[in-house]
């Protein structure tokens, strides 16, 4: 899956990588160039607000699996 617009052509997968790279902090100065010259800033921001969701459910879900 590739998202194209009026600029650079962003892949399912390097949305994926810069979005786990941002979120643990090892990203490197070269993807978060790329992701600012990338054409629409919508695959980052829909992606970042799954990403944080899921990690969210996946926390409480070892919270309450830890609780009993």
């Amino acid at each position: 899956m590739r998202i194209k617009e009026s600029g650079a052509t962003v892949s399912f997968w390097q949305v994926l990588q810069s979005i786990v790279g941002a979120a643990f902090g090892v990203q490197s100065r070269r993807r978060r160039e790329g992701d600012f010259t990338s054409s629409s800033p919508f695959p980052f921001i829909v992606g970042g607000l799954l990403f944080t969701a899921v990690f969210i459910g996946v926390l409480l879900f070892f919270v309450r699996l830890s609780l009993g």
